[in-house]
């Protein structure tokens, strides 16, 4: 049992790997990361799905769901800023919680980095397709086997291309990655522009119609507002990809705090803004499921013209939401590698400085899930894997302010029992408010991780062959 509470040594910020990535990556950088992360598919697809589960009380859900968050965002400012590495919740579980700890942790991030581009990518070819097929392009190659086609060759695509800016240089593609957050933050506040003219405090009653807590209707759809908070958590994270930047990062501990808690602030007021405002502009009901519920709202008020600027925003700017994902993923695995968890030579850094190989074999694997596999039917699995990152970075803010008291902390909580146990416990109870198949499946897919690292893991482990257990 010894291998699976194993630590790893929490090591001066330095004196990671030999092969360490160099530092590129400022806060102005980092922060447009998270935000380009967050602000994505989630305030343009989920506020017409947030508003069918919570009805106009959608804006408690948001604060809910960013409450939580916030706390989580608080423990990974601490924890980067503390270890400067590129395993994100992983190396920190790795050094506060135990090998096998960590094992599940990175495990659960795959999960969530995959199922996230893969669903970005299958969005955004949603997005494209139309216009490729105004020019020709066969519809079979637009749609996976699911869906009656071939292989969704766009998403495959914008992978592709999104790999390629990560192998040209982390400093290059965050310059491009920065010009497009700040093109989709003007078109949110274009939408909130034209739509408040037109906002009506009667759209607000019923407010809560559904109740607060999660229950199952007729229709067989959880609803109420921890229902609706439960799914657009999935707008919210995306900040966790700051933290696998950190060994990248020229001062981690200032412009990680800065970064993660920076982008969480300003994503939060323009998420609060725009569902305020769309759910004041019309009824709830006309836009409820949406799959495109701003250009709807903005088509409803006789702006037609915005809407079609939103639309190409998306097709645009979501590709910032691959790149910020695709690179922590790329990442993690990085650190996986290191540790001995995956092929070492994968970890091999480029006269670029980029880590090519890992990241050509993250872009194959999401490639495929986008290009082939009914990804609809998982994406929900992302919350879950997020969840249980979030709630063991929680747990490691509090283990380690016990076990490593004296351990420098650049960035130090104040009400450290606060934020962990607020970490953990509003955590905890959004997974349990997500649909039972979800968790059903989130518990298939760990007791997959679990055979693999006792059947591989344990034995790869490179703290366990060397013997420098903490």
């Amino acid at each position: 049992m010894n291998n699976w509470t194993r630590r790893k040594p929490i090591l001066p910020p330095g004196e990671g790997s030999a092969d360490a990535l160099p530092p590129s990556l400022s806060w102005p950088q980092l922060m447009a990361m998270g935000v380009g992360a967050i602000i994505g598919t989630g305030i343009l697809t989920l506020i017409g799905v947030g508003v069918d589960r919570a009805g106009p009380a959608v804006l408690i859900s948001f604060a809910i769901a960013g409450a939580v968050c916030a706390c989580a965002a608080l423990a990974y400012a601490e924890l980067s800023a503390m270890m400067p590495a590129a395993g994100s919740a992983y190396s920190y579980s790795y050094a506060g919680l135990g090998e096998a700890f960590a094992w599940i942790v990175g495990w659960s991030l795959i999960l969530e980095y995959s199922l996230v581009v893969s669903t970005v990518a299958v969005g955004w070819s949603g997005y494209a397709s139309p216009l490729l097929m105004s020019v020709g392009f066969p519809e079979a190659l637009t749609h996976g086997p699911e869906l009656g086609g071939l292989i969704n060759l766009p998403a495959v695509g914008i992978i592709a291309v999104v790999a390629g800016l990560l192998l040209l240089g982390t400093r290059e593609s965050a310059r491009i990655n920065s010009v497009l957050v700040v093109v989709k933050i003007v078109t949110l506040l274009l939408f909130v522009g034209y739509t408040l003219p037109h906002f009506d405090a009667a759209n607000f009653e019923p407010f809560m119609p559904f109740g607060y807590t999660a229950q199952v209707g007729s229709d067989g759809v959880q609803r109420g507002v921890m229902a609706a908070a439960a799914i657009i958590f999935f707008a919210f994270y995306g900040f966790d990809a700051i933290s696998t930047a950190a060994e990248e990062t020229k001062r981690p501990a200032r412009d990680l705090p800065i970064a993660i808690i920076g982008s969480m602030t300003v994503c939060t007021l323009i998420y609060m803004l725009v569902a305020a405002t769309a759910v004041g502009a019309i009824s709830f009901t006309r836009f409820a499921d949406s799959p495109e519920p701003l250009a709807l709202i903005l088509r409803s008020i006789g702006q037609g013209g915005i809407a079609q600027i939103v639309a190409t925003t998306a097709v645009v700017a979501l590709p910032t939401v691959l790149l910020a994902f695709l690179y922590g993923q790329s990442r993690i695995f990085l650190a996986m590698a290191r540790d001995g968890f995956l092929p070492q030579r994968l970890a091999r850094i480029s006269a670029r400085g980029t880590p090519t190989r890992i990241t050509l074999l993250t872009a194959a694997i999401v490639a495929v899930l986008a290009g082939l596999l009914p990804i609809g039917k998982v994406a929900a699995l992302a919350n879950a894997g997020t969840l249980i990152a979030f709630t063991a970075v929680g747990l490691c803010l509090l283990v380690l302010r016990r076990r490593a008291p004296d351990i420098p902390r650049p960035f130090r909580i104040r009400a450290v029992w606060l934020v962990g146990l607020g970490t953990i416990g509003g955590c905890f109870y959004l997974f349990l408010s997500l649909p039972a198949e979800t968790l059903l499946w989130c518990l298939v897919w760990n007791l997959i991780g679990l055979g693999l690292y006792s059947a591989y893991g344990q034995r790869r482990s490179a703290v366990g062959r060397l013997g420098i257990d903490a």
